[in-house]
C-alpha cells in the first residue's frame, strides 16, 4: 500500500483511516485498544475521532472516544510516532476553538494534534476569526494542520480566499458524507471544488452505517447491530439499495473478497479521495477494511458498481 499525502500538508499515510466513532460505544475500551494495535501493526496510521464522540451512548460521555485513544497511547507510548491523530470541534469561535483543542490534547494524551477539523460550518463566526485562531494554535505547536467537515463548495472556496488574502492557514482536507448510496452529496460541485483547491478527501460513513457490508437484506436483519435499528440503515432498504448490494456481492465474488472491501476500494478509485474513514468493532471487520487499498478493481467491476449506484434522474416538475 503506497502512502498518500493529505492535500498540500506534510501528512502522509496509507489510504485507510480508522474511525473512532465506535470507541467506547459498540467497541468497549479493551476491544478498541485491540483494534488500534492491529491497525498500527498492519501499517495503518490515521486515526480519526471528535470531541463529541460518543456522548450519545449509554454510560458514555463527551470526549469518550478521545479518552479511549488517549488511554491506549498512555499504555503504548512508543506508538505515538506511528499514528496520526485527527479530531474535530463544532463551534469555531476563537475562544471555543482554544478550549476544544486544549481539552482534546488532554484527553488524547498528546502534545500536538496532527489534523484538527472544523466539524461543521459555523456561519455565526467570521471565517477570518476561525482561521486566525487556527494560525495561533499552529504557531504554538498544538496542531499541525487543519481540515473541514460538512462544508459546501461555496464556503470552502470562501475559506480558501480568506486564508490566502490574510496569510492564514488553509484547509487541507474535507471530510464529506460519501459512499455508493450517497453519491449526490459529494459528486459534482463539491468534488470539483476539492480538486480545484487541492484538498484531501476523507469520506465518512463509507459503508453507509454498515448497510454496504451486506448484512442487512431485509427488515429481519435490523437486529444484527445497534445501527440496524437506525433510520440511516432503514432508508437504504430500497430497490436501488438492494441493487447496489447485489453488485457489490458479484464484484466481491469475482475478486475473492468481501463487499466491505469492494465498497471502500470503489471510493479509493475516485481521483478526489485520499482515504475513507471506516470503523470496526471486531478484528475480522478490521481485516476487511485494511484489504481495500490493496484491491485493484477492473474497469468492468467499476462500471457495474457505477451503474447500480447511479442516482435516478428526477422527473421534471409540472408547472401550471
Amino acid at each position: 500500500m503506497d502512502k498518500r499525502r493529505l492535500g498540500n500538508s506534510d501528512l502522509e499515510f496509507r489510504p485507510i483511516a480508522l474511525g473512532g466513532l465506535v470507541f467506547g460505544w459498540t467497541a468497549d475500551e479493551t476491544m478498541s485498544h485491540r483494534l488500534l494495535d492491529a491497525f498500527v501493526d498492519a501499517g495503518g496510521s490515521l486515526v480519526e475521532t471528535a470531541e463529541s464522540y460518543t456522548f450519545w451512548a449509554p454510560q458514555s460521555a463527551w470526549g469518550r472516544s478521545e479518552e479511549v485513544i488517549g488511554n491506549w497511547l498512555r499504555r503504548n507510548p512508543g506508538k505515538r510516532d506511528k499514528v496520526l491523530i485527527a479530531t474535530k470541534c463544532t463551534e469555531l469561535s476563537r475562544t471555543r476553538l482554544r478550549e476544544s483543542v486544549e481539552a482534546s490534547l488532554a484527553r488524547l494524551n498528546v502534545d500536538c494534534i496532527d489534523l484538527f477539523q472544523s466539524h461543521r460550518d459555523d456561519t455565526a463566526v467570521p471565517l477570518e476569526e476561525t482561521l486566525s485562531a487556527y494560525g495561533e494554535l499552529i504557531r504554538e505547536g498544538k496542531i499541525r494542520c487543519i481540515g473541514a467537515s460538512n462544508h459546501d463548495a461555496e464556503r470552502l472556496a470562501e475559506a480558501d480566499r480568506v486564508a490566502r488574502t490574510n496569510d492564514l492557514p488553509r484547509y487541507q482536507s474535507l471530510q464529506p458524507h460519501y459512499n455508493l448510496l450517497e453519491r449526490s452529496l459529494f459528486e459534482g460541485a463539491l468534488e470539483e471544488q476539492c480538486l480545484r483547491l487541492g484538498l484531501g478527501v476523507l469520506p465518512y460513513y463509507p459503508l453507509a452505517a454498515g448497510f454496504l457490508t451486506g448484512k442487512y437484506r431485509s427488515e429481519a436483519d435490523y437486529d444484527k447491530s445497534v445501527r440496524g435499528a437506525s433510520q440511516t440503515v432503514r432508508k437504504y432498504m430500497t430497490p436501488r439499495g438492494l441493487a447496489v448490494l447485489d453488485a457489490l456481492h458479484a464484484v466481491a465474488h469475482k475478486h475473492g473478497t468481501s463487499s466491505t472491501t469492494v465498497a471502500l476500494a470503489w471510493l479509493l478509485h475516485r481521483r478526489s479521495v485520499t482515504a475513507p474513514i471506516a470503523s470496526a468493532t471486531t478484528l475480522g471487520q478490521l481485516e476487511a477494511l485494511l484489504a481495500a487499498p490493496c484491491l485493484d478493481l477492473d474497469a468492468e467491476s467499476l462500471a457495474a458498481l457505477d451503474a447500480a449506484s447511479a442516482v435516478p434522474p428526477q422527473p421534471p416538475s409540472i408547472v401550471g
